[in-house]
């Protein structure tokens, strides 16, 4: 079968032909139907060899949509023909975190050497994918795989992110989404459709904006050195509830310190890693500040419903299996407005 791999540190993925993938005892085949594209993978191909936590090479994709192809001894709970989406964050299935769904928590996948298709287990990538559990499956129910497969991470970890804030955007409130891509466009829809706080999207690039501002935003602002102060402005003075930062370098971090309002929350879900001090006197009073991870199998089921209500929907390119290197050099350059899908 063709697959899209990472087969050498600081190298460009290739399309390759690798062995057809045989489900054993409790696992699940599926012949893949969509995989998103994510900046995570752009991370993972970034890391100096010392820093790779896993060994080449490595099939790539972690947002994963297929139909069920082969079924392993043991199996229950889905049939040959599902189409079903993957829950990506695998975790022991045993440990406390796991046992309430947040398997983005467990407390022993490290340990076990337990790891998510795409960031250390072959990925959805490919023409098949092997799923080594039928619990991190998720049915799609009359979703398009194609609006389905960027929903289990682009649409999963704003959505665990928005929600540790939801008693704080109530009506009055006021939410910043800084980055208006692949999460950000889709941060927006879900901050509209399950609060009723105030939007304001901040980004560099122009059509990101346009995009943010179609998809309900309700203001849009230059992401630069007078972001925070738009912010406060757009506020009258007090500044955001919420700061939710997708790209999470310096600068943005930076914003989401000077636009934050007393009591707010920061959240910064890009993995860029740009720190941010906190303490008495560095942030205003009672702020907290979190990096979340990812979501619970539950939290992606309820994402789902609101795809299916109408409220989530993201914006997305697709392309061929053969495309994919390609894909990921435009993406890389930011050359993709809203998530790359490919359809194999």
């Amino acid at each position: 079968m063709k697959a899209v791999q990472y087969q050498q540190v600081g190298a460009a993925p290739v399309v390759v032909e690798v062995p057809k993938p045989e489900p054993g005892p409790g696992q699940v085949l599926l012949k893949v139907t969509a995989a998103g594209m994510c900046h995570s993978d752009i991370g993972v191909m970034s890391w100096p060899a010392d820093k790779l936590p896993f060994e080449l090479p490595l099939t790539l994709g972690h947002e994963g949509v297929g139909t069920v192809a082969e079924l392993g001894s043991g199996v229950r709970g889905v049939a040959e023909g599902d189409s079903v989406a993957v829950y990506g964050p695998w975790g022991c299935g045993v440990c406390w975190k796991c046992a309430q769904g947040k398997e983005n928590y467990c407390t022993r996948a490290a340990e076990l050497g337990i790891r998510p298709p795409g960031l250390g287990s072959p990925g959805a990538m490919a023409e098949y994918l092997l799923v080594n559990d039928v619990r991190h499956l998720v049915p799609v129910d009359g979703l398009d795989p194609v609006q389905a497969a960027p929903l289990t991470d682009a649409g999963l970890t704003p959505y665990h992110a928005i929600k540790r804030s939801l008693p704080k955007l109530v009506g009055g409130s006021t939410a910043v989404v800084i980055g208006a891509g692949g999460l950000g466009h889709l941060a927006v829809q879900i901050l509209r459709a399950t609060t009723g706080a105030r939007v304001i999207a901040l980004d560099v690039a122009d059509d990101k904006l346009a995009l943010a501002r179609e998809v309900g935003a309700h203001d849009v602002a230059r992401s630069d050195e007078n972001a925070a102060q738009s912010v406060r402005e757009l506020t009258g003075g007090l500044g955001a509830d919420v700061v939710l930062d997708f790209v999470g370098i310096a600068p943005t971090v930076q914003i989401a310190a000077q636009s934050v309002a007393v009591e707010g929350d920061i959240t910064i879900v890009g993995i860029a890693g740009a720190p941010l001090p906190v303490g008495f006197g560095l942030l205003p009073h009672e702020v907290s500040v979190a990096s979340p991870y990812w979501g619970s199998r539950a939290e992606l089921i309820e994402v789902f419903d609101l795809a299916r209500q109408g409220a989530l929907r993201a914006h997305v390119e697709t392309f061929g299996l053969d495309e994919t290197p390609e894909v990921y050099e435009r993406f890389h350059h930011g050359q993709i407005k809203g998530r790359a899908v490919i359809v194999p």
